[in-house]
This record gives structure tokens, sequence and C-alpha cells, in this order.
């Protein structure tokens, strides 16, 4: 029979001990370092993605398909060879909802040329977001077209204003490891902004 002293001696199982002690907190700290890790992965990839849409978005149909057709100087009565005005064009927003795309004039100001919204195009731009980073989908992302002053009425080459096109992601989740499915930190919103281009066509480099 092992009498109490030897029991005591008995050093035998305190590796075992100590282990499991110290795994919570190494395992803790293994998966926050890959955690930190990935969401920077993760940002630059949404930032990347951002840009090459707004890149996208400014060589290809316009989301308001009504814009590039729109004569400011024939329906709008804007003298040809003119700046169109901020008040003759205060801007669109394009945004999807559950799938739906619409557009819509920016708040205080009146839109004459229409706000039809091509669902392609918007999708097209989401698509090639979707490219550099696989979870973004058609609810993260919203497209702003702003006045910059450049272009004129009655262009005949194309649309009478060259918007500043800003493209926005927002809404995107980010589930850390170490919290496993139970929690989403969720993605800082990017936006980049490029001038207009050319605003037709359903290619881009």
């Amino acid at each position: 029979m092992i009498s109490l002293a030897s029991f005591k001696r008995d050093q035998r199982a305190s590796s075992a001990a100590e282990f499991a002690l110290v795994l919570p907190a190494f395992l803790i700290l293994l998966l926050g370092t890959i955690d930190v890790g990935r969401y920077m992965w993760n940002v630059g990839q949404a930032e990347k993605a951002t840009m090459m849409g707004a890149r996208y978005a400014v060589v290809t149909n316009l989301v308001p398909s009504d814009l590039y057709t729109y004569s400011f100087a024939v329906d709008g009565g804007i003298e040809q060879g003119t700046v169109v005005t901020q008040t003759d064009f205060p801007g669109v927003t394009c945004s999807s909802n559950s799938g739906t795309v619409q557009c819509q004039c920016k708040t205080g100001g009146s839109c004459a040329f229409g706000l039809t919204a091509d669902a392609d195009a918007f999708n097209a731009v989401v698509l090639r977001m979707r490219s550099f980073y696989g979870g973004i989908g058609s609810d993260n992302v919203v497209i702003d077209y702003s006045w910059s002053g450049l272009g004129y009425s009655g262009d005949p080459h194309g649309a009478d204003v060259d918007p500043i096109v800003t493209v926005f992601l927002k809404d995107l989740p980010f589930r850390p490891l170490i919290t496993g499915t139970m929690g989403n930190l969720g993605l800082p919103g990017t936006s980049h902004s490029l001038t207009m281009e050319d605003g037709a066509g359903t290619r881009g480099n």
C-alpha cells in the first residue's frame, strides 16, 4: 500500500497539471494573434475592393441610367456649352435593399432627369469588388454620384455631367476565431472617390 507521504512526494503528473493551467491562456493568445492578422488582412482586402469598385464604376455604365441620356440643354433649358449647376444636378445615391437596386436624389434636391436604376450596372460593380473580397454582397455597397462642376450642357459625346463617383462599403461582418460563430465585431466602413470618365460600357481595365 502506498503511504500518504510517498503520495505527496509523487511529482509524475505535475507537468500535465501545469499544462492544463497554461493551455487556456496559450490558446487565447494564439487565437487572438491569428484574429488580429485576419482582421488587418480583411481590412486591406475591403479597402482594395472599394478602390477597384470605384475605378470600375467610373468607366462603365452609370447606375442612374437616365442621367447618361438626359440633355440638360434640350430638356433642362440650360444653355448648351455651360456648366450644369449643382441646383440642376444635386447628386444621386444608389443602393441595394435585399437585392433591389434603387437610386435617390440627394436630400433637398430635385432630379428632373429621372432615377431609373440600372441593376446590372450596380451588380457589375459589386461583382468586381467581390473578386477582391468574397464576403461583399449587394447590400454592402452604396454608389454615390456627386456634383463636380465638370462637363457641360448638351454634350454630344456622353453625359452632360461628370460627377464624382464615390463607392462606399459598409456593414461587413468579422467573426473572430476566439469567439466562434457567436461574435461579430464587423469591419470598418470604407470609401473611395474618382471623377467619372466614360460612364458607358460594360468593361473596364
